[in-house]
């Protein structure tokens, strides 16, 4: 056999690989080949590399006769007769103080010293990575159940690395986790990926799904950053920032959209070791910790290949990237098929709602969508996990793939680090449980013993609360919904809740409320950002300052964040509509914002009082408005999402629509151009009485069934005292909604309804379908129902 041919068998470079060779180099190894092969045509640049193949593995195994007794080892495992960590530690030694066959040394010093001439330089920096011939099956992923070295230089310390990744196939959490999956642990080889460094110890590395990682929504690419090599995100030992970029938008050149970026603490970087170790992690800097790890070109770079890497693949794909921080290029340095969301069924939709909450103890990133009771177990080193209570709820600082075998016994996990594509998300969404990682003092506030509920049923954000909540479930089969003429849309406010009902067969948000996204992610008042010299408390002062800090135009700070929330909003049924409410905060909740008791007046009745479409042209709101409209624009026409229909809540007079509409014209929102339409809220009985002059100036009307009744019964809404008055489906209400339907179909102006009565009275809906009203917008909880609802109304007044 020729040496070309024979070391063919040994090591395959990296550009002779493809996806179907998984059984000869594995699943990590195999795509690298693929990408190289198919994809560098398409600009996606991967670093250069070669693999040992299987049958290396099985050649250093005889050399070394280590089969025999690897077989023996597991046997008595399995029959109880030794330990899990005795087994592996037996097995490892074996893999350790073995020798290489002189053909396998051979080829992997002739690829090494190959690679060293592409690379231009002697004994280039290699990253050593384990793949496993059974790695990244649709039903399992073996992803970081081996060992991986990175900054390897020289050709003996390549070849202990080597040696190193066969003993990691016998780690205790590789034993554990191939028993439970019902692998041959003698059957599995081993390949060893070797590959070029990138040089992102001085820049930056992550990971990327192009899949939300929590709902499994598939327009979005989720990205996750740090200072330095890729373990700490991988790991979870480090909070990163998290970039979210929408894919149906990435082909236009001209856009930018990005729908978020939360910057992470990011406290630590994994830089180059010395002679006594090969890496090491240090502090990063203030700068570092205050800035981004990547500008918006370079997200919408990653994003455009996860979407091209996904689109070959065909499935969902779990990247890692890496930026090198000599050249600032840009790298894929592995992919696999996502195994998650990949196996979940699309048409069972099961919905978690956690009642009679508790205090709230912590709060962090929620892994999954469901809720659970437990009693919670402190563990702080996997050594420690005899003294772990099974199905106890695990807490902990951060896990990595010694703690699986724990992991698996837990009812949920709690952590102080991590983020979205942290080790312990991961591994949380394949066992099927729910986690809440990045509590940043999760350990500091909880104890072991302590009876809490831990919900990620509630968006982005999970909670650990106070004692045990009662949990209720529902399972809806979606396919089993029927078609309707009248559109059922969604009211929603929560960006961070917004993915987990994009499986719903909404027509569209109905009610996107904006002061939801100022409240939670902006908090300040806007004109506090706009004129900090008014306020009078410099303790004030300085928070605004701080909370705006990276903003150099503190008014910036505004526009970026609300425009970003209500992107998340837009784009979970893009292209269907979504209808943005402008701000409809009262005088008394905008005081509550920081900095906005200088700038409000104190009411009798904020009911009644300065809200609404009256702040948009007054001077004393108007430049707070004109930071509303610069975010809905920089919405539509930079992150390009033009689905966005903006909405004037109580208008009260004519003449209003008409200054409301010049205000926004000169802020850059005019309607009509670039297809902007604009709704008015229909919520006074001016705007039925005066309906058809109001549609002069508005394209569509939405009914406020609340504030509608309030003012047509005469009846405070929030009055304990006249509950029992305050009557959605009175008379006297349901022939103002009649009226002012019958006038919006004589103008072909669009109305829908947003107020809470479809959900709670089926007999409103068949009143709403029978009136001819267009859609109706309810809670997400409620849609299913009304949705049945609009199909009964719909066939009894086909039968009338």
């Amino acid at each position: 056999m020729s040496r070309t041919k024979q070391s063919g068998t040994l090591v395959r470079d990296f550009e002779t690989l493809a996806r179907s060779d998984g059984a000869i180099v594995g699943g990590k190894n195999s795509s690298l080949g693929e990408m190289i092969t198919a994809l560098s045509g398409q600009g996606i640049p991967v670093p250069r590399g070669f693999a040992t193949t299987s049958n290396a593995y099985w050649k250093y195994v005889d050399a070394n006769d280590i089969r025999g007794k690897m077989t023996a080892l597991v046997a008595d495992w399995q029959l109880g007769k030794s330990g899990l960590a005795e087994t592996g530690q037996a097995v490892r030694k074996l893999f350790l103080y073995g020798t290489w066959p002189a053909d396998v040394l051979t080829a992997i010093r002739d690829s090494y010293y190959e690679l060293s001439v592409k690379a231009g330089c002697r004994d280039p920096s290699v990253a050593v990575r384990s793949s496993a011939t059974a790695e990244d099956l649709p039903d399992a992923s073996f992803a970081g159940q081996q060992d991986s070295y990175l900054n390897i230089s020289g050709f003996d310390d390549l070849l202990n690395a080597c040696r190193r990744c066969y003993a990691s196939l016998f780690t205790d959490r590789a034993l554990s986790y191939r028993q439970a999956k019902g692998f041959d642990h003698t059957s599995i080889a081993l390949s060893i990926g070797i590959q070029l460094m990138v040089r992102s110890d001085i820049g930056g590395s992550g990971v990327m799904f192009s899949i939300d990682t929590e709902s499994g929504f598939d327009k979005v690419v989720l990205i996750n950053a740090a200072w330095g090599l890729g373990e700490n995100v991988v790991q979870g030992t480090v909070n990163p920032d998290e970039y979210q970029v929408f894919k149906p938008l990435l082909s236009n050149p001209k856009l930018v959209p990005i729908l978020e970026k939360k910057p992470g603490d990011k406290d630590i970087k994994m830089v180059y070791g010395d002679r006594h170790a090969t890496t090491r992690n240090v502090p990063t800097s203030k700068a570092e910790r205050a800035t981004f790890v990547l500008n918006d070109e370079e997200i919408i770079q990653l994003a455009r290949w996860a979407a091209t890497i996904e689109t070959h693949y065909g499935c969902p794909m779990d990247m890692e990237w890496a930026k090198d921080g000599l050249t600032g290029r840009l790298f894929i340095v592995q992919a696999r098929p996502e195994t998650v969301h990949s196996r979940r069924s699309a048409t069972q939709f099961k919905t978690y709602r956690v009642n009679h909450k508790g205090r709230v103890l912590a709060t962090g990133l929620s892994i999954g969508d469901s809720a659970i009771t437990g009693r919670l177990c402190l563990i702080s080193s996997p050594k420690d996990m005899d003294k772990f209570v099974d199905n106890s709820i695990l807490v902990t600082t951060a896990t990595d793939p010694d703690w699986v075998p724990l992991m698996k016994r837990a009812a949920a996990i709690i952590s102080d680090h991590g983020g979205r594509t942290s080790h312990a998300a991961i591994v949380s969404r394949e066992l099927g449980i729910p986690a809440i990682v990045g509590t940043g003092t999760g350990t500091y506030h909880l104890h072991s013993g302590q009876d809490v509920t831990v919900s990620c049923a509630e968006g982005d954000k999970g909670f650990v609360y106070e004692g045990i909540s009662d949990i209720s479930t529902e399972v809806v089969d979606l396919k089993h919904l029927p078609q309707v003429h009248t559109k059922v849309m969604l009211n929603l406010a929560n960006p961070e809740a917004a993915y987990r009902w994009w499986r719903l067969p909404a027509d569209g948000i109905g009610l996107a409320r904006m002061e939801f996204v100022v409240t939670n992610a902006i908090q300040v008042h806007p004109m506090a950002l706009v004129h900090p010299e008014r306020i009078k408390d410099e303790a004030v002062r300085l928070e605004i300052a701080a909370i705006a800090s990276a903003y150099n135009h503190k008014p910036d700070y505004f526009v970026d964040k609300l425009a970003h929330g209500l992107a998340a909003l837009c784009a979970t049924f893009y292209p269907k509509p979504t209808v943005i409410r402008m701000s409809d905060f009262k005088t008394n909740e905008y005081a509550g914002l920081i900095g906005g008791s200088d700038f409000e007046p104190k009411e009798e009745n904020p009911m009644l009082g300065f809200r609404g479409a009256s702040r948009y042209y007054s001077p004393n709101y108007e430049e707070g408005f004109a930071l509303e409209c610069r975010a809905v624009k920089r919405l539509r026409e930079e992150i390009g999402l033009t689905n966005a229909i903006v909405m004037i809540p109580f208008c009260r007079r004519v003449s209003e629509a008409k200054k409301v509409l010049e205000v926004m014209a000169k802020n850059g929102l005019k309607r009509g151009e670039n297809g902007l339409q604009v709704y008015v809220m229909c919520e006074i009985p001016s705007n039925v009485i005066l309906a058809a002059e109001f549609t002069e100036y508005f394209d569509g009307f939405s009914i406020g069934s609340n504030d509608l009744t309030q003012l047509t019964l005469g009846v405070d809404r929030d009055s304990g005292e006249l509950a029992d008055l305050f009557d959605e489906q009175d008379e006297a209400v349901k022939r103002m909604i009649s009226q002012v339907i019958s006038t919006a179909r004589e103008k072909n102006s669009k109305i829908g309804i947003c107020g809470q009565a479809p959900s709670d009275h089926p007999e409103f809906a068949q009143f709403l379908v029978n009136a001819g009203i267009d859609s109706i917008s309810v809670s997400p909880d409620s849609f299913v129902q009304v949705k049945n609802n609009v199909v009964a109304a719909e066939k009894s007044r086909v039968c009338e």
